[in-house]
């Protein structure tokens, strides 16, 4: 090659457009868009109000919504055409007693709290599960409204808006996320008017695939990290020589991200939380070799690498929608593999001590109707239920009861506002902090009230 044509190489061993690679994650492999930005400010606590250490969540989301009456409050003593099939089980704590096809939780339970009381008005599903996973009724809500920018946050942009993670951790990650056309359809998922900066993580490839692998959180081969070290002071030169980079604002957050970039793969935490092949193969074999168990062991896997908020969605949106062959479905696949996954999960987090500050809620987004239709149940917000455990949570006990039929809540009923200042309570965040809206205004995180049975065993 003549000298006058020769690509100019930098004393650290790289060309310029390998440097211009770097900056805009060609050679680290990730999409700006989805890494966490810093920048929020925390929020202080509540003048009068105590400190509290903050915990983490792992929510084990039951897309579609199953059915409360045939999992967590059964109704033995209801008509036929109420009870349906299933009949019901003592657990380990004397006067509780679930399904039959739940034993494995059902000696667990004295870990575990049932809420028997969970209410809301909403039937559709993307309407409720919007408010369950952010604690607030979607604005401007309308029949199977998807996801905008207009949506409230969800948990894990709420914590981060207060909390932004400057570690190489993103503040919470949602596992699988199955995508419908296009873009992010199915609300609850992200950070909604607070921007994209505070989304969540999106994984929407299966743990138990063979071949499961997440791109972009390693170093390509051959740079190693005091290099890549290298390369970032690299960057930040040529970055202050781009004419398009004048924009100090706009500026600025790309080199927020690209910081957000490097201190992702030169820490290695969240990478190695991936790498599900260092499990020993008898611990994935104890979660299940089917998608809710691996999903569950990459939950604890994330929660244990430092992760605060994961969202473990248990199968494709709907799966729990059972209008039709309710009873065969749940026997067959949906009970058997959510009974070994989740208690395998409650397992290792007792045994590792995590469990202590780690809220695990399973719930799906509302119930089924009392009354058999056919071979299904449909859609049914008055009344349904959650398990709860962990994070100070009172195993053990029942809170708020159903009426006879499982129809509405005889004793006070919890709405999905209540659960998310539950929520952010466990994560140590006042619920009635104000964020801002896309306007700037101020507006308040969480209207709901904690529900504080689940922590002091006082009846609710």
């Amino acid at each position: 090659m003549h000298p006058a044509t020769r690509t100019h190489s930098h004393t650290l061993g790289m060309t310029r457009r390998e440097a211009l690679q770097v900056g805009y994650s060609g050679l680290l492999g990730l999409g700006l868009s989805a890494l966490p930005v810093s920048g929020a400010k925390a929020a202080a606590p509540s003048e009068g109000k105590p400190a509290r250490k903050p915990k983490s969540m792992i929510l084990v989301f039951l897309t579609g919504a199953p059915s409360h009456i045939d999992m967590l409050d059964l109704k033995p003593d209801a008509p036929a055409e109420i009870r349906g099939e299933f009949k019901p089980i003592a657990t380990n704590v004397a006067g509780i007693q679930v399904c039959e096809h739940l034993p494995r939780l059902a000696a667990r339970m004295d870990r575990c709290a049932l809420v028997r009381s969970l209410a809301h008005r909403d039937n559709n599903h993307l309407c409720a599960t919007h408010h369950v996973l952010t604690g607030c009724a979607q604005p401007g809500a309308f029949f199977d409204k998807v996801a905008s920018r207009t949506d409230w946050p969800n948990y894990a942009a709420g914590l981060n808006y207060f909390r932004p993670r400057t570690d190489g951790l993103p503040t919470g990650v949602n596992l699988p996320t199955f995508l419908m056309e296009g873009p992010l359809t199915w609300p609850g998922q992200h950070a909604g008017f607070l921007g994209p900066k505070h989304d969540p993580w999106q994984l929407t490839r299966d743990p138990n695939a063979p071949d499961f692998r997440v791109d972009g959180l390693r170093l390509d081969p051959g740079i190693a990290v005091g290099r890549l070290d290298d390369r970032r002071t690299l960057l930040q030169q040529v970055d202050r020589q781009q004419a398009w980079l004048a924009g100090v604002a706009e500026g600025r957050r790309l080199t927020d991200q690209q910081d957000q970039a490097f201190n992702v793969l030169t820490s290695g935490r969240i990478a190695s939380a991936f790498e599900m092949d260092r499990e020993p193969l008898p611990v994935r074999e104890r979660y299940g070799r089917h998608t809710f168990g691996q999903t569950l062991l990459l939950a604890r896997r994330l929660s244990q690498a430092g992760v605060p908020v994961v969202q473990a969605n248990m199968g494709i949106v709907q799966n729990w929608d059972t209008h039709g062959d309710n009873f065969g479905r749940l026997k067959r696949t949906l009970l058997p593999t959510l009974d070994q996954a989740v208690a395998a999960l409650l397992d290792d987090l007792t045994a590792s001590g995590l469990l202590d500050d780690t809220l695990v809620m399973m719930l799906g987004e509302f119930g089924r109707t009392p009354k058999v239709m056919n071979t299904g149940r449909d859609h049914w917000a008055p009344c349904f239920s959650g398990l709860f455990a962990g994070a100070g949570v009172r195993g053990g006990q029942v809170v708020g009861r159903s009426d006879a039929i499982g129809a509405y809540p005889s004793t006070t009923p919890y709405s999905p506002d209540d659960l998310g200042a539950t929520v952010y309570h466990v994560l140590g965040i006042e619920p009635e902090a104000e964020v801002r809206d896309r306007q700037s205004r101020p507006v308040q995180l969480n209207r709901g009230h904690v529900m504080q049975p689940l922590f002091t065993g006082a009846a609710g």
